[in-house]
C-alpha cells in the first residue's frame, strides 16, 4: 500500500510578511523605548547639573557676604552676565571639576557646543538689580542700549524662594519646537533651578507674565522680591 506523505517547504507569502509586520512593530517599540530612556537620563544629568550650579552659588555667596554673582555689564564686548558665558566664570571655581564642559553643560543641549561655549543655563537678571530696576524695562535689550549699574542683592532680599527662578535651561532642550527663543518667548518645557536650590521641569505656559510681556525670569515683576510661578 503507498502511503502519501505531503509537507511544507516553507512559509507562506502572508505568513512572511506578517512575521515582518511584527518585528517591525516589536524594533519600533524597542527603539522609542530606548529614545525615551535616553530623553529620562539627559534630564536627569541635566537636572543634576542645575543643583551643583547651586550649591556653587551658595558657596559663592558664603564667601562674599551672602551676595549672588554681579558685574558691570557687559561683562566683555558682546556678553551680558545674565549669559552663560557671563556669570559661569564667577562661579567655575566653586563647581565640581572634571574633563569636558562639566556642570554648566546639558547633553541634550544641541545649540550650545556651537553658539554657546558650551553653556546651557542662563541667570536671571533679577538676581545684580534691585527691584525699582527690573520693574523699569520693558525688554531684555533696555539694558543693552542703557546699561544699568549692578545693585547687589542678597540672599535674604529674596522674598519667595520656592517661586523664584536663580537659573535654568536657555532652550527648551528636552521638548524642542521650532522657533524657540529662549526665556524671552513663550512655549517649551526648562529646568529651573530656584532660589530655594530646588530644581524642577516647568511648562512656560505655567510661568507669570514678566514685564517684557513673556514668561521671562529675567524681568520678573519686582525682580528678587517678585515669584515667577
Amino acid at each position: 500500500m503507498n502511503t502519501r506523505v505531503s509537507h511544507r517547504a516553507g512559509f507562506t507569502l502572508v505568513e512572511l510578511l506578517t512575521v515582518l509586520a511584527i518585528v517591525a512593530v516589536l524594533a519600533s517599540l524597542s527603539l522609542t523605548g530606548l529614545t525615551r530612556a535616553r530623553q529620562r537620563g539627559q534630564q536627569t544629568v541635566c537636572g543634576n547639573n542645575l543643583r551643583q550650579i547651586g550649591m556653587a552659588f551658595l558657596m559663592y555667596g558664603n564667601d562674599r557676604n551672602e551676595e549672588y554673582p554681579w558685574a558691570q555689564d557687559p561683562v566683555r564686548p558682546g556678553i551680558w552676565l545674565w549669559m552663560g558665558r557671563g556669570w559661569r566664570p564667577e562661579l567655575e571655581p566653586y563647581a565640581p571639576r572634571g574633563g569636558g564642559p562639566g556642570v554648566f553643560f546639558c547633553p541634550a543641549d544641541k545649540k550650545a557646543a556651537a553658539q554657546y561655549d558650551n553653556t546651557s543655563y542662563a541667570y536671571s537678571m533679577a538676581f545684580y538689580h534691585s527691584p525699582e530696576q527690573i520693574n523699569g524695562m520693558t525688554s531684555t535689550a533696555d539694558n543693552y542700549s542703557n546699561p544699568r549699574p549692578p545693585v547687589r542683592q542678597k540672599f535674604g532680599n529674596v522674598a519667595q524662594p520656592s517661586m523664584k527662578i536663580l537659573a535654568g535651561e536657555w532652550s527648551s532642550v528636552h521638548a524642542p519646537f521650532a522657533g524657540d527663543r529662549g526665556w524671552f518667548g513663550p512655549g517649551g518645557n526648562r529646568m529651573f533651578l530656584f532660589a530655594d536650590y530646588h530644581v524642577e521641569p516647568v511648562e512656560a505656559s505655567r510661568l507669570k507674565t514678566a514685564n517684557d510681556g513673556n514668561p521671562n525670569p529675567n524681568l520678573t515683576r519686582d525682580g528678587i522680591r517678585g515669584s515667577d510661578l
